[in-house]
């Protein structure tokens, strides 16, 4: 603050830089409210109420929103890297924890940085207005993405790698299974394994599980991708596959790109044409799985009683 007696518009725009805002209590008293400490003395916030002659509720509100409006323009026609520091994302994540974060500060750390007229946040905003949600960001295409303005290949592989970070965390979760017991145990694993790739995807995968006898998943592999509508499952090269690698038992499992996870009569006779087979040489189908949108719709062959 300038000793000198700040005119009105200077004390306003100290408001602005430092993102303070006086508040009106219950009891009447009037005070400012600001993120960093030690920089309001009591003399110093007297002058600023005294100046902006701050004597009423109506006082405060009116104050707070052009302070307010004038912060946000800021910030979006300003690097964070200028940004007061208890606002910066990385700052944040780091004072308050990842989980406390909004999803537009979590990407505006993996976009890093913005372009002229425009803060990294402002980019991720722009992303999150245009998709809507993490998943539709996933499944965009890079080309597509890149289209935002201010977001070119190099911003484009950064969100993709760190979305791929996240299934892959999945992944592992999936992997530390000690053994599946039931049904919800194979619809756990497969929303963690498969979920995150195949939910979404446009064309049919069908995968199997390998289990050994204590049923535990030592391996996974993908037999087949089909078209939109199918895939062709080969009952020889599944039992090939799980030979090889000592499997006493198996999941099926596979997608379907309309989202709904109702078996087709094909899906029902590959998984009996399969289950014969198996028969044949003493592996167990233990599960068929269909991944729909969501967890919850999942089908398990074993749950609704098609296993027969």
């Amino acid at each position: 603050m300038n000793p000198n007696s700040p005119s009105e518009k200077e004390i306003t725009d100290f408001l602005v830089a430092n993102s303070i805002y006086p508040i009106f209590s219950k009891k009447g008293k009037i005070f400012l409210k600001c993120s960093r400490s030690g920089l309001l003395t009591a003399e110093k916030t007297k002058e600023i109420i005294d100046k902006l002659n701050i004597k009423s509720a109506a006082d405060c509100e009116r104050i707070r929103k052009e302070v307010r409006e004038r912060v946000a323009e800021n910030r979006e026609n300003q690097p964070i890297k200028k940004w007061i520091k208890e606002e910066r994302p990385r700052e944040m994540l780091i004072k308050q924890g990842a989980a406390s974060l909004p999803l537009s500060k979590l990407l505006a750390i993996i976009v890093r940085t913005g372009k002229e007229g425009a803060s990294a946040e402002e980019l991720a905003k722009r992303l999150l207005n245009k998709f809507g949600a993490l998943r539709e960001i996933d499944t965009a295409p890079i080309s597509e993405i890149c289209k935002i303005e201010g977001i070119g290949f190099a911003k484009t592989a950064q969100i993709k790698a760190a979305l791929e970070l996240g299934k892959r965390f999945y992944k592992e979760t999936a992997e530390k299974k000690k053994s599946i017991k039931n049904a919800q145990d194979v619809i756990n694993y497969v929303a963690e394994y498969y979920g995150p790739y195949l939910r979404d995807a446009k064309k049919e995968f069908f995968s199997i599980i390998l289990l050994d006898i204590k049923n535990k998943p030592i391996h996974n592999l993908e037999i087949s991708m089909g078209s939109i509508s199918a895939s062709i499952v080969d009952p020889k090269e599944i039992i090939k596959e799980a030979t090889q690698k000592s499997a006493s038992s198996i999941i099926l499992v596979h997608n379907h790109p309309s989202g709904d996870a109702e078996p087709s009569p094909d899906d029902i006779e590959t998984t009996k044409l399969v289950m014969q087979a198996c028969e044949i040489v003493g592996i167990k189908v233990l599960d068929h799985i269909i991944i729909g949108r969501n967890e919850e719709d999942y089908l398990s062959f074993a749950r609704a009683g098609l296993l027969k």
